[in-house]
């Protein structure tokens, strides 16, 4: 592991941490990627950038809004900003 690090820092790249050292801190937004490509970015072909920050925003409402998500108990990102309840009275947010 230290060989790889220091071929990395080697060649001037940076490579992302969490806080403690560890590659952990993107996993969410690489989930959430993945998402956006497979659910919206490889079903269009877009022909400009317009038509896909159109898409992409489009995306992002329907994803935040509309979309259940199984780690978040079936709600929508929204419902949970919102403070709504999830299973047995929890919250995950202070209203």
């Amino acid at each position: 592991m230290h060989c790889l690090h220091e071929l990395f820092e080697s060649g001037r790249r940076l490579i992302s941490m969490d806080g403690r050292g560890r590659a952990l801190d993107n996993v969410f937004v690489e989930r959430l990627w993945r998402s956006v490509k497979y659910e919206e970015v490889f079903l269009h072909d877009y022909a400009t950038v317009e038509e896909a920050v159109q898409g992409l925003r489009k995306y992002f409402e329907f994803y935040n809004t509309v979309r259940l998500h199984q780690s978040l108990e079936y709600q929508t990102p929204q419902e949970i900003y919102e403070g709504q309840e999830i299973g047995g009275g929890r919250t995950l947010c202070a209203t």
